[in-house]
């Protein structure tokens, strides 16, 4: 070591000394409110606090109710469900719009608002739209009747077996073109001389799309997915705005039980315990994109 390196140390310190002061007070609020809070909840959810929060511990009591309620395994299938199906169609209704968007068509930014205002809008104004779309006595089965296919039926949000299949088509609609957007700017990014030699050596539009653009849009790709993962997890709105949870229990959802045991059964720890493992959901989500944006560089 050098003793210009050693005296170099407190000069990096210091270094942009004014931008890390004021970074002071949000990395409090980082510390105080949201890893508090975090290690908070999960103390107490191994409590047997009720409508206030106690500290009176009984393990893992909560955590078995949890996993032996159908009610809780209903909102996980349902999530699942969701997220599954969420993903995959979000990512691909995207990039298709992307890549027609990208041809250079005309009216182009007309089109691209269009797609992506129903992002604009609210969870609970997009439910409460589709609930009406779906609605079979006014809604898209009574106008397919109207025209003479009387026994055409279609009311997802009233079937309890695809309820939550109602609830993804109002959640693609809004969130599709966020997703449009993203893929967008990752294909205006891509060097135009890539195109031009994949012509060149007679490479078919799909290959070029599948062999060369979605590898190089990798970034793009883990951020979008981190995107819709994180709103999958906290999927509520919707569901509220168009089914309550119902038909009976069949379109519940984690979120929805989290604030159903906190707020009206006044059962904290059970609360406590749903949101926990919600938050390990989080977890297994981010760690794994932090490790491919970050740890891959660095190693590299």
């Amino acid at each position: 070591m050098t003793p210009h390196s050693s005296a170099g140390r407190p000069s990096q310190l210091f270094k942009n000394l004014n931008s890390k002061i004021a970074l002071i007070p949000m990395m409090l609020v980082a510390l105080v409110v949201f890893l508090g809070g975090t290690v908070w909840t999960v103390v107490y959810s191994f409590t047997r606090s009720g409508l206030l929060p106690r500290l009176s511990f009984v393990g893992l009591d909560q955590y078995e109710r949890l996993w032996a309620a159908p009610r809780w395994i209903i909102s996980i299938q349902n999530l699942a469900i969701y997220g599954i199906l969420s993903l995959i169609f979000s990512l691909v209704i995207g990039f298709v719009l992307a890549a027609l968007m990208d041809q250079k068509i005309r009216f182009e930014n007309t089109f691209r608002t269009i797609f992506l205002y129903p992002f604009a809008l609210s969870f609970i104004v997009t439910g409460l739209v589709w609930q009406w779309i779906l609605n079979p006595e006014f809604g898209v089965q009574s106008i397919i009747r109207s025209l003479g296919w009387s026994t055409f039926e279609f009311d997802p949000l009233y079937n309890s077996d695809i309820v939550i299949y109602g609830i993804l088509i109002a959640g693609l609609w809004q969130g599709t073109g966020l997703v449009m957007c993203l893929m967008l700017a990752g294909l205006r990014g891509i060097d135009e001389d890539i195109w031009k030699a994949s012509r060149v050596d007679g490479i078919p539009m799909w290959k070029t799309y599948v062999l060369i653009i979605i590898p190089m849009m990798r970034p793009v790709f883990i951020t979008t997915l981190v995107l819709i993962a994180s709103g999958i997890v906290k999927v509520y709105d919707l569901v509220v705005a168009q089914t309550s949870g119902g038909p009976g229990i069949a379109s519940e959802v984690p979120a929805k039980y989290v604030y159903d045991y906190m707020f009206q059964a006044q059962n904290l720890g059970q609360g406590f315990a749903a949101s926990t493992m919600m938050l390990v959901t989080v977890a297994i989500i981010i760690i794994p994109w932090a490790y491919l944006e970050f740890g891959g560089k660095k190693r590299g």
